[in-house]
């Protein structure tokens, strides 16, 4: 089993090898950057890291498989000579998601949600952990017109079915993400955020990503560079409403908010 799940809430550092990511602050050109980001994250108590070369941002440009592979492997393998840590590759496509397993990571982060029969065959086979995530469209489309007749019991279905399907395919261990921000208006991650217990019943871990993300700039009329205290107290209702990991860019602030929620709850 990848962590004791249940007994504290577990943070996943934000590392994107990408020019274009959302927020400015968690953009690295250079995979020395990336790398250096990434120990720092490790010093702060970062549990996993998410290595991601790819931007799932709306109307993110695509990137090739070959270019994906060039800007995260040399930092996944230069963190993996200096930490022990979890490392989670952030892609979609099977062939990435192989040369990133190769080069030392031990997770997958499947946006799509694991729809692709190949990218299921290739967890199953290295026998690792998947974080299985809701998005509606691409991250081209997601935020052309998303639209719900119910959004907590479509993404709990949706999810149902993924878990189904992975378990269906060997794979043991397997963690479900409703998407936050992907094909969702603010309404609709908001609903989500205030169902989170619904995704208990799946009986898997709950990973959830609300770091700086443009819901709170609807509650806030903040940009992205001053969302730090939303996207904590946005944190701090998922732990309450039972979430195993959170995905930041802030790991020293949110790994600091965990521990006292945590102590609260007397996980």
């Amino acid at each position: 089993m990848l962590f004791d799940w249940g007994t504290r809430t577990f943070v996943m550092g934000i590392v994107n090898v990408t020019p274009d990511s959302f927020y400015p602050g968690s953009r690295h050109l250079k995979s020395e950057d990336a790398v250096k980001t990434a120990l720092r994250m490790v010093a702060e108590g970062a549990d996993m890291l998410d290595i991601g070369g790819e931007s799932s941002r709306p109307d993110a440009a695509p990137v090739s498989e070959k270019d994906e592979i060039a800007r995260i492997i040399p930092v996944i393998q230069k963190i993996r000579k200096e930490s022990e840590i979890p490392i989670s590759v952030d892609t979609v496509k099977p062939a990435v998601a192989m040369a990133a397993i190769e080069a030392g990571a031990n997770v997958v982060n499947d946006i799509r949600g694991l729809r692709d029969g190949e990218m299921r065959r290739v967890i199953s086979e290295a026998s690792i952990p998947v974080i299985v995530m809701h998005m509606q469209g691409t991250p081209q489309t997601m935020q052309a017109n998303p639209t719900y007749t119910n959004a907590p019991k479509e993404v709990y279905e949706f999810l149902e079915e993924r878990v189904k399907e992975a378990e269906d395919a060997g794979i043991k261990e397997i963690v479900v993400d409703p998407g936050i921000g992907f094909g969702k208006t603010a309404e609709h991650n908001l609903e989500l955020l205030r169902n989170l217990k619904e995704l208990r019943k799946l009986k898997k871990p709950v990973l959830v990503g609300v770091s700086r993300k443009s819901f709170l700039q609807h509650i806030l009329k903040l940009g992205v560079d001053e969302r730090l205290e939303g996207s904590l107290g946005a944190g701090a209702a998922c732990i309450m409403n039972g979430v195993d990991m959170l995905r930041a860019h802030d790991v020293k602030e949110t790994v600091r908010m965990a521990r006292v929620v945590d102590a609260i709850l007397r996980r």
